[in-house]
């Protein structure tokens, strides 16, 4: 009899800006990592951590996550702060209200601030 397994629901908030911080890329496997261990993830991009949601080539990590099934929402007010019009996003990434990451928490998401 195989052990009953659970998915759990994850929400990584991202504030750091992935170009001047290489820790980024490794919370970004993370999130890959448990995607790929059958869990539900949801990335959500605030303060200068928007600044990795334009299109841009180093910007492909985000278009990669979003096809393995990662959630990635960015924070309109962080967008609308720092010029960043919604048709400049990469491909999967959607803009939300913060008030999301309360709906999230609320529901029993695991959080991951970095």
């Amino acid at each position: 009899m195989a052990p009953f397994s659970r998915m759990s629901r994850y929400l990584f908030i991202e504030s750091l800006d992935p170009f001047e911080s290489n820790d980024v890329q490794q919370v970004w496997e993370l999130a890959a990592g448990l995607v790929r261990d059958g869990q539900q993830v949801t990335l959500f991009l605030v303060q200068n951590g928007v600044l990795g949601a334009r299109q841009h080539p180093r910007s492909e990590r985000l278009i990669e996550l979003a096809a393995l099934g990662v959630e990635i929402l960015a924070d309109e007010f962080s967008l609308r702060e720092r010029g960043i019009r919604v048709e400049r996003l990469v491909r999967g990434v959607k803009p939300a209200p913060l008030d999301v990451v309360v709906d999230l928490l609320a529901e029993g998401h695991k959080a991951l601030w970095h």
